[in-house]
């Protein structure tokens, strides 16, 4: 019977624990905190998100993501669907973002805890893995935790990444990956908040708002500045600068522009809906039944009221202003504004607040059932590798998806390179 360890008690490492003993592996579980599956237990906002049916692969950021099809091909949305309803979970399809029918992230992490008391998967809680040696004569590996040692065939490393380290996704996964000679890509917080330099932005603190982005990067000669992404849902103005939905669309990008020490800001629009022609035909129909009004009132209804008297004294006039002895031109571009509101972008916030981590274990040193190129026997799973997705459910499902196909192919029994649903690329 093969012996695998599975190092990192998340979403990824349960999935490849239950697949390998499924697959007739003798399974032991390593997680350095007192339970399994802290995480997940904050996906979602605590009702864990844990698929989309509009899943596809250009929803992924890494490297490789030319080869994700291939390991998705292995288990996919609909796989992840069958295990979860299998097991008794009824599912809610909110336009494609799959939760369990509870509301509950308790309900993925019981129904994953009973799997692996199912399979028998022995769980050894608060035992930090310090120390992976390879035995050069057997291949089999040497794994230090909770203060002794043991032998295992495989090893799955599903330690997740840097982001959220109080769940225990500290980065610790990297340095046993780094120590088995596994190169890394430089890793950022993915999917977290923008801080931004303007002063403004205290006073509008709170409000939420729909809203088109643009994250733009400054030309490195020249003083002009160039798109590199949009992202529109629903913006959250704050003291420290700008969040959201699509605030998290745009971190990863904007992360590793700023690792480069590149000079960003981001566009707001806050009239997504309107074409150009219609917004200035709307304009143009306000100005002309402002008579009576003065310049707050003028705005009134146009978008939340902090918005508007911010934006009156970014353009240099007194909300008590008469709006008729203001030019339409000043008014129009006032109104204007409205869709060109800027804020610059001094940095990403930090791991504590990331959701999940770009970068990791370099996915073109591991095949495409997930073993590593340099080290036989070694496998991976998750976020520790160089892959992750968008908001909307891709990370879990890649954590399901890769914890799956590393499981399964770490119990197979032979040591060829070319193992299940996968090969050497």
């Amino acid at each position: 019977m093969v012996k695998v360890a599975v190092i990192g008690g998340g979403a990824s490492g349960m999935m490849a624990a239950v697949c390998a003993a499924q697959r007739g592996a003798r399974v032991t579980l390593y997680e350095k905190n007192e339970r399994v599956g802290k995480k997940i237990l904050m996906t979602g906002n605590g009702k864990c998100n844990f698929s989309n049916t509009a899943f596809g692969t250009e929803n992924y950021n890494g490297n490789c993501v030319d080869r994700l099809p291939a390991i998705f091909a292995a288990f996919g949305v609909e796989d992840t669907v069958a295990f979860f309803k299998n097991a008794g979970m009824l599912i809610k399809d909110k336009n494609g973002y799959l939760y369990p029918y509870s509301e509950q992230a308790s309900t993925v992490l019981d129904i994953l805890r009973l799997k692996l008391a199912q399979a028998q998967v022995e769980l050894r809680l608060e035992a930090a893995v310090s120390r992976i040696a390879v035995d050069r004569q057997t291949g089999g590996f040497y794994v230090t935790g909770a203060g002794e040692n043991r032998v295992f065939d495989r090893v799955i490393l599903a330690c997740g990444g840097a982001a959220a380290p109080k769940t225990g996704s500290d980065g610790s996964g990297y340095l046993l990956a780094k120590k088995l000679g596994h190169p890394l890509v430089d890793c950022v917080p993915a999917l977290v908040q923008l801080t931004c330099s303007d002063g403004f932005l205290k006073g509008l603190a709170g409000v939420r708002c729909e809203a088109l982005l643009k994250l733009e990067v400054h030309k490195r000669s020249g003083e002009q500045w160039e798109g590199v992404q949009e992202e529109r849902g629903e913006l959250q103005l704050t003291d420290y600068g700008i969040s959201g939905i699509p605030v998290f669309q745009l971190s990863r990008r904007a992360a590793y522009l700023q690792k480069e020490h590149r000079e960003l800001r981001v566009i707001i629009d806050l009239f997504p809906e309107y074409g150009e022609a219609e917004y200035e035909s709307l304009c143009r129909e306000r100005i002309k039944r402002r008579g009576g009004k003065t310049l707050e009132e003028f705005l009134l209804g146009m978008a939340n009221k902090k918005i508007g008297l911010t934006l009156l004294r970014l353009s240099g006039l007194r909300p008590g202003q008469a709006a008729e002895e203001t030019g339409e031109g000043k008014l129009m571009e006032l109104l204007s504004s409205y869709r060109q509101l800027l804020v610059h972008v001094t940095g990403v916030r930090s791991f504590d607040n990331a959701q999940v981590t770009a970068g990791g274990v370099d996915m073109r040193k591991v095949d495409d059932t997930l073993e590593s190129l340099c080290v036989p026997g070694l496998y991976f799973a998750g976020e520790i590798l160089d892959v992750d997705g968008r908001c909307g459910g891709y990370n879990l499902q890649w954590a399901w998806t890769s914890g799956c196909v590393a499981g399964r192919n770490a119990a197979r029994p032979d040591t060829s390179p070319n193992r299940e649903n996968g090969k050497n690329p």
